[in-house]
């Protein structure tokens, strides 16, 4: 059994027993639980569910573990003979979830 879910954009194959990083969510704290209602797709053993565009009665069930960064990126600008550089780095926070379960109603 998965599922297809979309979060701020992004869209990630789930399955039961997943660990997923999603985009940085503020208000979760560790041992959360969250819900997801934008499905895009939902297969199980014996039928597929195709959302136009959404899945309706399925929802993902979720575990915050924590927040996570990712590794430092560092963007480097130099123009030659002009005496300019800028050197900066960047750490990408997401939040890493646990997939509980996958829930359909219908």
């Amino acid at each position: 059994m998965f599922a297809i879910m979309k979060d701020k954009g992004r869209q990630y194959k789930v399955k039961t027993g997943d660990r997923i990083w999603l985009d940085l969510k503020d208000d979760a704290a560790e041992g959360d639980i969250l819900e997801f209602n934008d499905i895009l797709l939902y297969s199980n053993d014996d039928e597929t569910k195709v959302g136009t565009p959404l899945v309706q009665g399925v929802k993902v069930l979720a575990e915050v573990k924590g927040t996570r960064k990712a590794k430092k990126l560092v963007v480097m600008k130099f123009r030659r003979r002009k005496d300019s550089r800028t050197k900066r780095g960047h750490r990408q926070r997401y939040t890493e979830v646990n997939i509980k379960d996958i829930v359909s109603s219908a």
